[in-house]
Order: structure tokens, then sequence, then C-alpha cells
């Protein structure tokens, strides 16, 4: 998160809170509220995110109570709620919004229509009381806005529209009274239409932010308000709040799992699309755990609560998008530099419009004066504001969606610039889990059947990795293990036993040197196995080898294709293990990785990271173990594995909640994706301004072109409401990924 350090914090004293604003109109606004948030020295860092009209801070908790931080944003002029009420509170909002839109056209209309009627003194009159009515009513949030930001020694939107709104009124106020002089012109309508229009861009603006921070409305909703616990009375209906750790709840089919947990009884396919991406349905089984919030589809449920509350995985993951879409991408300081100075500046060239009309240009004082209006009402530093954070809003939505948890906004520019990326090979690149990959007899008389049926007998009861993947693939074959007498396990070297009257030695080629069996005519295929980066268990009856059974690590399905997409982007790939070099070289052929490094040490992996970050490369990092934590935390973009680890899952910036490298593909196009939205919409708020303001100044009325204050107006508040769909256009990619 984009952060201003004052002090250093104890974890003991530090208090983060994100809580919803009120009152947000413009990146001024943005600016003012973090400044006056950071005056306070007990407060170490402020963000706030206009596009989903929030605030952070991390505070010292001896200093500082929650009720204090939101003094703080009140005195600033702003109306700060709790997080939980902040969804009702941006539906009040748009109702209020949509009533005073109607309000200010019903009152705007009827004076648009006798505009030519200014000698009628009875439609004068009727204009005078319904602008007036625009203007202190649908126009008051205005003023107090303007009133907010003078206050605290800065200048937001609302100065602008206020002070443009107010110079139409009132000149027409004074040249209805006659103070201007005799048969001086009054225009009621462009205060009135102004005002309405903006109303009309900022209705239409809130709007369109609320489909931008869709993905986490839907999470919200998907929280399940009740739950069925299983008691020793039977079962009864009680809010999900209550379920406590331990307690028991039966989920039917169609109900929402209330809690995240274990299956104590039944079957049944359960839906986790929305939580994990996951498009399929899911099969659980007693022993399997689950997650709240996922929908059970087919059997009955008995489920034992393990997290409840805000330990759930619903809560986390809901707590880690609104931290992501209140983050600022580097990208935004440059619209923060030009927004602190823009209001500023667009007064001045207002004053300047006026005086050169006025006194160079010879054109009466009722036509410079519209043309300073325009120029103050045209622009304004909305646009830029919500350049980038709704863009981080669509683009996280996307990848949450897509099972891809992005931890802080930031992370997907960051992403999009990535030039390396390292891979973690065990359990990242490949399975993690040995697999039987060869069964070699050790001559045709010998049945391949029979051969498996001894391995299997002789690892029945053997808790080795290998002598599970050999099980697996007897059960996979449909053969049992057989009964085994007298069976011994020897550390290091393998099992002998008896079976069907005959002594079985299986293990490694220790255990054969020991039990006087050579290897015979394997001894080269043997060499050859061993040479590919496979583990061999070696199979003996009696004095005879009989077999060879060769295991291995193998690739995931996407791998390969994985790195031959983020190849095709434009990045090095290095795959890094602390496995033999010979089976490194091997999964890295598989894979296609550009490079690799065998033999690393935890603490080395972190030091490749730093090799590439000292070369001026931007690294990424994908893992999915304890011994990947110190690299994610060092790279510029740490990517965990959704299976791995919690430790693994808590460092990384990007969190892949399903086991597919293709999804860091995802990642990278979605993070490029938003980083080229952003620029658009930073580029058409510059556009905007550098074409609006010398139209509305009248630089081109000799062809033609001019604006009225009015219809400036309106332009400056659909320039907002363009910036945000086009921000929403992104969701076009997620066809594509």
């Amino acid at each position: 998160m984009d952060t201003d350090e004052k002090t250093d914090l104890s974890p003991e004293t530090t208090g983060e809170l994100t809580f919803g604003v009120r009152g947000l109109h413009c990146a001024s606004c943005v600016n003012t509220l973090e400044k006056k948030l950071l005056e306070n020295p007990a407060i170490t860092t402020a963000v706030v995110n206009l596009a989903a009209e929030t605030g952070y801070v991390r505070f010292d908790t001896t200093r500082l109570t929650t009720s204090n931080v939101f003094a703080l944003v009140h005195a600033a002029g702003y109306t700060p709620v709790e997080l939980r009420e902040s969804a009702a509170a941006a539906r009040d909002d748009l109702q209020t919004q949509r009533n005073w839109l109607i309000f200010a056209l019903a009152a705007s209309l009827p004076i648009m229509l006798t505009m030519g009627m200014h000698s009628n003194r009875a439609v004068m009159q009727l204009n005078l009381l319904l602008a007036t009515a625009v203007q202190f009513s649908a126009g008051l949030t205005f003023y107090r806005g303007a009133w907010s930001s003078l206050k605290n020694r800065s200048a937001n939107m609302d100065v602008l529209i206020a002070l443009g709104t107010s110079a139409a009124y009132f000149y027409s106020l004074l040249a209805y009274f006659g103070l201007l002089g005799p048969h001086r012109e009054v225009f009621f309508e462009t205060s009135a239409m102004l005002i309405a229009f903006i109303r009309l861009g900022k209705y239409l603006e809130a709007r369109a932010r609320g489909k931008a921070g869709d993905s986490l409305k839907k999470l919200l909703h998907l929280q399940a308000d009740k739950a069925r616990l299983v008691t020793d009375m039977g079962e009864k209906d009680v809010p999900a709040s209550i379920i406590r750790v331990n307690d028991v709840v039966l989920v039917r089919p169609g109900e929402t799992i209330p809690v995240d947990g274990e299956v104590i009884d039944g079957s049944s396919t359960v839906d986790e699309a929305l939580v994990t991406g996951e498009s399929l349905p899911i099969q659980k089984k007693p022993g399997d755990s689950v997650t709240g919030a996922t929908i059970n589809k087919s059997g009955v449920l008995r489920i034992r609560a393990t997290r409840v509350g805000e330990a759930t995985l619903l809560a986390q993951i809901i707590r880690m998008v609104r931290e992501a879409q209140g983050d600022k991408a580097p990208i935004q300081r440059f619209a923060d530099a030009v927004s602190a100075w823009f209001v500023p500046i667009v007064i001045i060239l207002a004053v300047a419009t006026f005086f050169f009309w006025f006194s160079i240009g010879h054109s009466g004082f009722l036509t410079a004066f519209r043309y300073a209006i325009a120029v103050i009402v045209i622009a304004c530093p909305c646009a830029m504001g919500l350049a980038t954070p709704t863009a981080i809003m669509v683009g996280s939505g996307i990848a949450l969606g897509r099972g891809i948890l992005v931890k802080k906004g930031s992370v997907l520019e960051t992403i999009s610039r990535m030039q390396v990326l390292l891979l973690d090979k065990t359990g990242t690149l490949t399975t993690g889990i040995p697999v039987m990959t060869d069964l070699v007899p050790a001559s045709r008389s010998i049945d391949p059947v029979k051969l498996l049926e001894c391995l299997a007998t002789a690892e029945a009861n053997s808790s080795h990795p290998l002598a599970q993947a050999a099980l697996a693939a007897a059960a996979e074959a449909g053969i049992l293990p057989g009964q085994a007498h007298d069976l011994e396990e020897r550390g290091g070297y393998g099992i002998t036993c008896i079976y069907g009257g005959f002594h079985l030695a299986v293990g490694n080629e220790r255990l054969m040197e020991e039990e006087g069996i050579a290897p015979g005519p394997l001894s080269e295929k043997a060499d050859r196995l061993t040479a590919e980066g496979k583990s061999l268990i070696f199979v003996a009856v009696g004095s005879k080898l009989v077999g060879i059974a060769a295991f291995a690590d193998t690739l995931k399905p996407n791998s390969a294709l994985a790195v031959k997409e983020i190849r095709r982007l434009g990045i090095r790939t290095c795959m890094i293990t602390g496995d033999h070099t010979d089976v490194a070289e091997i999964v890295a052929q598989q894979a296609g990785v550009d490079t690799f490094e065998a033999g690393v040490l935890p603490a080395r992996k972190q030091e490749v990271v730093k090799e590439y970050q000292q070369r001026g490369m931007i690294t990424g990092m994908v893992g999915d173990g304890i011994n990947d934590a110190p690299a994610l935390a060092q790279a510029e973009i740490g990517i965990a594995i959704g299976g791995g680890t919690d430790i693994a899952k808590e460092t990384g910036d990007i969190v892949l909640m399903r086991d597919d490298l293709m999804d860091v593909v995802r990642a990278i196009t979605i993070g490029r994706s938003t980083l080229a939205k952003i620029k658009q919409n930073l580029f058409w708020a510059l556009v905007y301004n550098i074409l609006g303001i010398p139209i509305a100044a009248g630089l081109l009325a000799r062809y033609g072109m001019t604006l009225k204050p009015e219809f400036a107006g309106l332009a400056m508040a659909f320039s907002s409401v363009s910036v945000v769909l086009n921000s929403i256009m992104l969701k076009r990619i997620d066809k594509i990924l």
C-alpha cells in the first residue's frame, strides 16, 4: 500500500482502520482528507480511495481510537461511516442524488423553455423563484463542499462549481433588479441548468462506480445469514453469526454453507466458483474441508465448524479485496500532483479569460463573463481522481472472479512491468507428489500385474511417499495388496517380508546389495531411469531381481503451457529448486524455462531474487511453501499458489486460489490491461481539459466553436462518467482469459 510513514510503530500498538467516506467529490478532496489525517502525529498512514469512497489509516492505538479518527474526518468536512454500513449509505446517497436531480431538472426546464421571454415580468419572477430554489437546495451541497475545502486551505471541484453557479445566479439577480443598469440581460437558466447537469453527471457517476465495485458486492452477498445448528435437542435454525468453532451444522442441497469447516458425515458436490474461481463443483466426503459461502449442490452434509466470523476464508478475501481496492498504484502519484494545483490554475485561467475578452477582445462584460464562467465549470479534477482507482477496482474484481486474489492494488501496475519470473519447482511447476512413471519387469516371463502386486504388498504398511505412490498406482490398476508375514522395514533401505511362501525384498540399491542381489539385465535400464531424475524401487523375489518401479514428481498439467505463455509475454523464466542438478535439468527441459538453478537452500532463493533486482530487473516469484516465504517477500511481485502453506499465502502479494500456474498468466494479463486502462483514463482526462478549456474560453469562437456555461457544466459532468465507463469496459478481457 502506498504509504507515508512518519514513525515506526510496534506491532502491539499498531491499529488499522478501513471505513467508508461520504462527501468525496474529486481528487482534491482525496488530497485534502489524506493531508488532514496525516497532520495527526499518531497516524502514520492515510489512504483515501475516491472510486470506492473508502479511507484507510494506520495509527497508534495508545493515542487514538476509532472515534478519534472519525472525528478527524468530520473536522475535514467529510462524513465517515462504518464499513459494514457503507453499502447502505451508498444506496441512500444514490437515492438522494436521484431525488435532487429530478427536482433540479423539473425546476430548470421551465426556465429553459422561457429563455426568450425576458420582457414578461411574470415569467421573470417565476424564473427567479425557480432559480433561487435550485441554487440553494440542489446546489447547496456545492457551497458546503467549497466551504469545507477552503477551511482546510485547499480548493476542490465544489469551489469551481460554487464559483461558476454563484457568478451566473448573482449577476442575473442584480440585473433583474436593475442594479447593473437598464436592459441588462438575465440568464437564470445558466445557473439552474448548470446545477441540474452536474447533478445528472454525479448521479450517473455514482451508478457507474457501483458497477465498478460489483465483485465486492457479490462477495458480501455470499455470506450466509442463517445456519442449521445440530444440538442434543435436535436441529435449530439460528443466525450464522452465533455459530462457534466445533459447533455442528447441517447443510441441505441448494443451501449456502455458513462457516468454514470439516465434513463429518454425508457426501455431496459443492460449488466453490465465486470463492475459488473453480467452475466445476467439487466432490466432498467425510474428512474434507469446506469453505463458508460456497453452495451445497446435491447431498446432505454435517459439518463441524473450524473457522467462523472474521476468521473464515470469505471474510479474509473480502478484507484483502477492500485493501487492494483502497491501495494506490504508483501512477496515481502523477494524478495527485496534478490535482493539487488544478483548481487554482483554473481560477487564474478564468480570470485571464475574462480580462482578455473584456479588454483586448472588446466583447463586452457579459460575453467575457460567460466565457470565464464556462472555463470555471468545464474544468474539474474529478476525472483525474477517478482514473486510477476505478480501473483498479474493476481489474481486481476480474482477478477475483478467476480465483486470483490481489492483496494490493498497486500490484496490478507492478506485475504489468515484470521482467523476470522465478518459479519454485516442487509444488509449483510439479505436483509435489511422486507418482509411478515406469514399471519394468526383468524379463518377458514376469507378469507386470503380479510384479505390481508384490510391490504393493510389501509397501502396504509404509508411510514413505514412494510407498504411497506405489499403492496409488496399484489401486488405479485395480490391484489389492496381499497379506505379508515377517515384515521388516529398514530405514534408508526398504522392506523385506514373506509373501506366498517367497522372500520379498523391496527397496533401493543398498538393500539389493545387502541381500546379495545383482541388477543383472536391468542395470542399463536402471541407469537410464536414474539419469532421467527418477527414484527407483527394486523388487526381488528370493535371490532374483524381478523388476524395477520408477517414480517421479511430475509436471502439473498446465505448467509447460503456462511457462510458454509467460515467455511469450516477454518475461524471462527461471526455475529454482533444492533438487540435484540432474533432476532439475530434466524438469527445466520439460517445463521449457529459460534457465534454472539447482541445489538451492531457502535463504539462497531470496538471494537469487536480490541478484536479479540488482541487475535492475522487476522480479516476480511464484512459490507454495514455507521455504519460499523469504523470496516471496523479497520480490516486487510475490505470487503464492493456493495449495501452499498459510505463511506463503500471507507473504504473497497475489494468492492463486487454484493450483493452476495458468493463473499467473491471467494475473499478468489483467495487470497489463489494468495499467493500459489507467493510462487511457489519465490521457483522456488530460486531453479533455487541454481541449475543453480553450473552447470554453472562446479561443475557437471564430470557427463557431463555443460553449455556453451550462453545456460546459454538462461536458464536465460527463467527463467523469466517461472515465468510469471506460474502466468498466475492462471487463471485456474476462472473455479472453
